[in-house]
């Protein structure tokens, strides 16, 4: 059985996340989803939040389990037994960030491959940061982020 690991912040989960993990999920017999805890990071949503949202928005996928993490993303691939990485990327800035990452991350545990999946095009302008900043100053972010994610930010902000 080959288990493939999609770690992200979610802070929204947006609909290109949901977009790499349903295409994943396809080729792979396990997907774990990881909702990263970064503190370095400032977060609209708790980690309990984005944990409840990426469990509703991937109930109807049986092999998906998401999963709360706070520490090297190597550190959970090695508890899971697994090697595989999956990254979205939406265009080369992405790339270059990720492909650094990947060879720490390949540094610090050599059975971790990477996998750069390519998000759709409808996709590549879908940045979390940019629909916290959308919502707080009113925009519409209906297009970019699942029902359940638009409602409860509509609540967090107002």
């Amino acid at each position: 059985m080959i288990r493939a690991v999609f770690p992200g912040t979610f802070d929204p989960p947006t609909n290109g996340h949901l977009n790499i993990i349903e295409r994943t999920c396809k080729i792979f017999d396990s997907l774990d989803v990881v909702v990263a805890c970064n503190p370095q990071k400032k977060c609209l949503f708790s980690e309990e939040e984005r944990l409840s949202m990426m469990k509703k928005l991937t109930e109807h996928l049986p092999n998906v389990n998401v999963f709360v993490w706070d520490k090297l993303i190597v550190d959970f691939l090695k508890e899971k037994k697994s090697n595989v990485l999956i990254r979205g990327i939406r265009n080369s800035n992405d790339f270059a960030y990720e492909f650094d990452l990947s060879l720490m991350n390949h540094a610090l545990c050599s059975d971790v491959e990477t996998l750069f999946i390519p998000t759709l095009s409808e996709y590549s302008i879908i940045k979390s940061s940019s629909i916290k900043e959308l919502a707080a100053f009113g925009g519409d972010i209906s297009k970019m982020v699942p029902p359940l994610v638009l409602e409860l930010i509509k609540e967090k902000l107002s």
